[in-house]
């Protein structure tokens, strides 16, 4: 058996093969546990330890084994086949990028509706939040750019994955909340060089973090984008 036939370890491939595309109002698909719950308390265990509001570049991610045994998983062909085959796409020379958010504050306009980016193809979110007992906060998969006006919504939980094709209307965001709000970001996108520049990017903001007076620059920036609603 080759290694990119391999089973994966962690991620439940049954539930995503078998996870409905849905269309309206863009391609996407929801799984409930893409991770097993009872894998729950020793993948958090080896969580990374995000302080900050703002999302962290894999290559700034302390992890333990087990939550690196899911990375592998992400990162791996046959996670890919997954979702090749529900997206009718092939992604074979498109490169993943992974970044990780850990925490929002609730006091900037964090999770405005935005489609994504235009270098990325396929964006899928997995959960790490050991619970979201807020009403807001979870992502909206939105009809357009108004945060009110959605088709589901997502909750950042542990093993709850959402995936999404990205296209000029795959609007999404959500309403601010203050919370541990863990949630990982693999996007399949259009080069090497695209990822690299953003690791760099979050690499430069994970640093400014660390450093209090850039921190506290950094809390008093304004997160509202124009046009965000």
């Amino acid at each position: 058996m080759s290694e990119s036939d391999a089973p994966l370890s962690m991620i439940n491939e049954a539930a995503v093969a078998a996870a409905e595309l849905r269309h309206d109002p863009y391609d996407y698909t929801y799984i409930e546990e893409a991770l097993p719950p009872r894998l729950k308390d020793e993948v958090l265990a080896d969580a990374p330890v995000i302080p900050d509001r703002g999302s962290y570049g894999l290559p700034d991610l302390v992890r333990g084994p087990r939550f690196e045994a899911v990375v592998q998983d992400l990162l791996s062909a046959r996670f890919r086949h997954l979702v090749e085959e529900k997206f009718d796409i092939d992604l074979s020379n498109r490169p993943p990028c992974i970044v990780m958010m850990g925490n929002t504050s609730g006091n900037y306009n964090e999770g405005y509706a935005h489609p994504d980016s235009k270098h990325k193809i396929i964006t899928v979110l997995l959960g790490f939040s050991r619970e979201w007992p807020y009403e807001k906060g979870k992502l909206r998969v939105l009809r357009s750019e108004d945060r009110e006006d959605y088709a589901f919504e997502y909750s950042p939980v542990f093993g709850r994955m959402l995936m999404f094709r990205v296209c000029d209307h795959s609007w999404h965001g959500f309403l601010p909340q203050k919370g541990q709000r863990m949630s990982l970001q693999l996007c399949y996108v259009d080069s090497e060089a695209y990822v690299r520049k953003e690791y760099a990017r979050h690499s430069v903001s994970a640093f400014a973090k660390s450093v209090p007076l850039l921190r506290k620059i950094i809390d008093m920036a304004p997160r509202r984008m124009p046009g965000a609603k």
